[in-house]
């Protein structure tokens, strides 16, 4: 029997689910580490699975499924992917409080340094409440970064809404960025997330300007290239990625974070080419992984036949007010078997509609993202009849 789909206005569409799943997915993660891609360096935004038995409410302590959530970057792993550890991906500032992503930090470094996978981590400064100045600023991303660092991890310096609030203007974004760079052990990531994702950080680096706000980051950056292993860009603008990308010192990298145009600026052109840090990843990671090693064999056409495809279930994800996206990426795992249950830190199983979600699950079983078809196509007719929606 055909699903009956709900779409927008009320309306109800027939949709045959997919029999088989992609090669990629049938694979099951047998690989390893030892499988990554070459040719670029990828890391997939790994999600958080809530404990759903915790008696907590949404604005209350993080209940974390800690068993499932690190099972789950195993699963990137044995694909050959990096993870990119307490990131948006993983509710930061929507869910997640600072002394479970402390927790969550420590646990999946000590995971992938038993499983030889590869890993950076988040540090921010979201441990902060309300108002604070510039020096309560510095000390929260001290405190974020020394404990990535002593987890034996990567730092990836995420965006702050803290920071955001209290500039007075580009030269605060260079001086504090230029204390932690100067004091961090190894290089580390530099993120630039766009309001898009977060509108706290509307006019980050000092600027609303795009342009002016590209020349402060490229200041941060150049005054200290030994300490920035590369930059993770959220703007999900294609164009202004790639001129960034062509600025860049010799040796920093670019690590893509527009979930819109990921193919491209994979791909690159003969001029360049960004590597990953994507939340897409974490859904559709077994082909991307695919996409990435052939693309390491030289076989652009070939990569982007594998690739191309998952874009449309990445917009659909991604779309406004997109910094809900997480709610279809747990609902991708839930149908695909990675986790027990649509459930999520803060509630935020319900920050998206029923048709939006039908349409995420006709997207990622079309690319055939499910393990086991059947069991995605039983736990989307749940999902339906809790709704009131199935027939």
């Amino acid at each position: 029997m055909s699903l009956r789909l709900p779409a927008a206005g009320g309306a109800f569409r027939a949709y045959e689910p997919r029999r088989e799943p992609a090669p990629a997915v049938l694979a099951g993660g047998a690989g390893s580490p030892s499988d990554a891609p070459r040719s670029r360096t990828v890391y997939a935004a790994a999600h958080v699975v809530a404990d759903p038995f915790a008696d907590t409410a949404p604005d209350g302590p993080a209940a974390v499924d800690w068993e499932a959530t690190l099972a789950f970057r195993h699963h990137l792993w044995s694909h050959g992917l990096g993870v990119a550890e307490a990131m948006d991906t993983a509710q930061r500032g929507m869910g997640l409080d600072w002394p479970r992503a402390a927790e969550l930090i420590r646990r999946s470094a000590a995971e992938a340094r038993a499983a030889g996978g590869r890993i950076v981590c988040g540090a921010g400064t979201d441990q902060l409440t309300g108002t604070a100045g510039p020096s309560a600023v510095r000390a929260a991303y001290e405190e974020q970064l020394a404990l990535v660092e002593e987890s034996g991890a990567r730092a990836v310096l995420m965006a702050s809404r803290a920071l955001a609030a209290a500039a007075r203007g580009p030269e605060d974004y260079l001086e504090l960025y230029g204390h932690l760079l100067r004091q961090a052990r190894e290089p580390v990531i530099l993120h630039w997330l766009g309001p898009m994702f977060d509108p706290a950080l509307e006019g980050y680096w000092g600027s609303a300007d795009l342009d002016a706000a590209t020349d402060t980051f490229l200041d941060v950056i150049g005054a200290h290239p030994d300490k920035v292993d590369g930059v993770k860009v959220s703007l999900l603008d294609a164009g202004r990625e790639t001129a960034l990308r062509r600025r860049l010192p010799e040796g920093v990298r670019c690590y893509t974070g527009d979930d819109f145009h990921y193919p491209e600026l994979i791909a690159g052109d003969q001029q360049g080419f960004s590597h990953a840090l994507l939340g897409v990843f974490d859904p559709i990671g077994p082909l991307a992984a695919e996409a990435v090693r052939v693309l390491d064999t030289g076989d652009t056409a070939g990569f982007h036949a594998l690739l191309d495809p998952t874009v449309p279930l990445s917009r659909h994800l991604f779309a406004a007010p997109t910094r809900y996206y997480k709610t279809g990426v747990v609902l991708v795992a839930w149908l695909a078997g990675h986790q027990d249950h649509f459930t999520m830190v803060g509630g935020l199983q319900s920050a998206r509609s029923l048709p939006h979600l039908a349409r995420a699950y006709e997207l990622a079983d079309g690319l055939g993202l499910f393990p086991d078809p059947e069991l995605a196509e039983h736990r989307m007719r749940t999902l339906l009849a809790l709704h009131g929606a199935a027939r």
